[in-house]
């Protein structure tokens, strides 16, 4: 199966402008793509997986990626798929955030001699003349076609700034500078930014004539892949000391049922036949795929060793064996008082909880256990040798727990 075909069988195309020019491209290792990133925080998290293993296949195969930090369009914000507008950020933190970004993509994209290129959309965007874009980019947009696309519509109810308005005008313009400056003629990007997309695909051919190659494509369900990055207590970070191995193995060892063969197609490299053959699984086959899922992207992002101690780690806690590769919290003894800790402190402490008051109710609706004892007093505590050596294991639900020790 050519690269093509099998993006198409992972489910991770949803349009193309040009198929035939594309599929000729990308099978024959000739496509330059990019991709943008916003740099609005210094990790990625796993709302990006999809367009990471997009790149990472398309490079396989011969394809040249960049990766495009939005420098310049971070210091105004995407309306995209949002009700409100974003911060603006300064130079330095974008570039603090971009070379973050840079060293977690590594594990995906090989950037040495020239295979792939991490570039920041600041380089033209900061540089532009305001009169200049007027004249050379402003009359190939019509203003009534762009209140038309999803991502103005949603704001306009609650207001569209000025300010916001132009994204489109700049996201186009980024692919005709990678079109120009590195010979970029293709672009990948979320189901939201198809129109942003298509104004970049005109705007070059507009420009530049109608043989100008630049196509688009867009990835199915990249909105929903976004989602995938956040859960109730936040995002799921790639940086380990954001999100830590153990946290990000639990993390997709619990995705729904629904969704695991999904994810096994679009965000592993495991060979399609093998997933079509856990296609048939059901029942407690279907936490055998789990694990599998979760194994895989966690050698991907952290490596085989972590892996395979966030696996163990997981398996002791739910067949009571040994705890050792569990995430663990550490107690200060400045944290204990009469040489105990209280358990809704301990449940904040490690992270289980947000709040006191959410400690609280989790401990009366019997979502809380102590070495696989349910306390059922909220005013329960721990004697501090009992946090001594291994410790004990905290448990909130069914998904969140830890070893906490006396440091």
């Amino acid at each position: 199966m050519q690269i093509y075909d099998e993006l198409v069988a992972r489910g991770l195309i949803a349009q193309v402008t040009d198929e035939k020019e594309i599929r000729d491209l990308v099978n024959n290792g000739k496509a330059t793509f990019y991709i943008g990133f916003d740099p609005t925080a210094d990790s990625l998290h796993v709302g990006h997986f999809m367009a990471l293993c997009l790149m990472k296949r398309l490079q396989m195969a011969g394809n040249k990626p960049i990766a495009l930090i939005g420098g310049g369009t971070a210091m105004i914000g995407d309306p995209s798929g949002r009700t409100d507008m974003r911060q603006m950020m300064t130079k330095e933190t974008i570039q603090h955030n971009g070379d973050c970004f840079k060293k977690q993509m590594s594990r995906f994209i090989d950037f040495s001699d020239g295979k792939a290129l991490m570039v920041n959309n600041a380089e033209w965007l900061l540089d532009l003349n305001y009169v200049d874009v007027l004249r050379e980019v402003g009359p190939h947009f019509s203003v009534n076609r762009m209140l038309t696309a999803e991502c103005y519509r949603q704001r306009m109810e609650r207001g569209l700034s000025f300010l916001e308005f132009n994204y489109m005008i700049m996201q186009s313009y980024d692919f005709y500078a990678l079109f120009q400056k590195y010979g970029c003629n293709m672009q990948f990007g979320g189901d939201d930014q198809w129109s942003n997309m298509l104004g970049g695909t005109e705007l070059i051919r507009r420009k530049l004539g109608k043989d100008a190659y630049a196509m688009t494509i867009t990835l199915l369900l990249n909105s929903e892949g976004k989602k995938m990055g956040k859960t109730q207590s936040g995002a799921v970070w790639l940086d380990p000391n954001k999100t830590s191995p153990f946290d990000f193995y639990q993390y997709w060892r619990n995705v729904a049922d629904a969704d695991v063969l999904k994810c096994l197609r679009m965000l592993t490299f495991l060979p399609l036949e093998q997933i079509d053959e856990m296609d048939k699984w059901e029942g407690s086959q279907l936490n055998q795929a789990k694990e599998i899922l979760a194994y895989e992207l966690t050698s991907l992002v952290h490596g085989e060793e972590e892996a395979k101690k966030a696996q163990e780690g997981a398996r002791a806690l739910f067949s009571g064996g040994n705890t050792e590769n569990m995430p663990v919290v550490e107690v200060a003894e400045a944290d204990l008082t009469d040489g105990a800790i209280d358990v809704i402190s301990l449940l904040v402490k490690a992270g289980l909880e947000k709040s006191r008051s959410d400690g609280r109710r989790a401990i009366e609706q019997g979502g809380v256990s102590v070495d696989g004892d349910k306390v059922a007093d909220v005013k329960a505590v721990v004697a501090g040798e009992k946090l001594s050596g291994d410790g004990i294991v905290l448990r909130r639900g069914k998904k969140k727990f830890c070893r906490v020790t006396l440091a």
